[in-house]
């Protein structure tokens, strides 16, 4: 009566239950899906460490002494290879594409883009250079103590420093004074 009928009975006499089949469907595309996003991470770590294995010609020509430089595949969510601390390359969203980027104070910065493995060895080499060229000016800027810098000259510039702030004490007096009595004529006499 009223359009309901009987429910329908599953061959064992329960009613059927549709989201727990929805349910069981859903896990069973999603355990797919996962194993598919395995299968991609383990391409990008085996593309990332053949580039690796590219770069060692490159890492062995740098002294031993140099502690710059830190290099190997980390395989997390976004597998990457470090070259150091600011710098890695990963995989581009094609999955095929090598991406070597830089972080930088004011962001990710994208240093090279290629398909190729020497390409992006070319690049990794042309970084790693740059790197080595600012560590030689940042170390050859560094005098020892003592030296790089006379006796003479470090007092002449305490003694303008001096001068200087001796300058700055007497133009603020005399422009205070000056305002004291610019204040002192504009006020109203009684």
């Amino acid at each position: 009566m009223w359009g309901r009928g009987k429910k329908a009975e599953t061959p064992t006499g329960e009613p059927p239950n549709v989201l727990k089949s929805a349910v069981r469907e859903a896990r069973i595309e999603a355990a797919e899906r996962s194993a598919v996003v395995v299968d991609l991470r383990d391409a990008e770590v085996a593309r990332l460490e053949l580039l690796n294995d590219a770069l060692d010609p490159t890492f062995k020509d740098i002294p031993k002494d140099v502690e710059l430089f830190d290099r190997g595949v980390s395989k997390g969510d976004v597998p990457r290879l470090w070259v150091d601390v600011i710098a890695h390359v990963e995989m581009g969203r094609d999955k095929r594409q090598y991406r070597f980027v830089q972080d930088t104070r004011y962001g990710r910065a994208v240093v090279a883009e290629s398909y190729e493995v020497p390409e992006m060895v070319q690049a990794v080499t042309r970084y790693v250079a740059r790197r080595l060229v600012e560590r030689e000016r940042a170390l050859g800027d560094d005098a020892p103590f003592g030296q790089g810098t006379s006796l003479k000259m470090v007092e002449h510039e305490q003694r303008r420093g001096r001068l200087r702030a001796l300058r700055t004490f007497v133009y603020g007096l005399i422009l205070g004074v000056v305002a004291l009595f610019a204040l002192a004529l504009l006020m109203p006499h009684p």
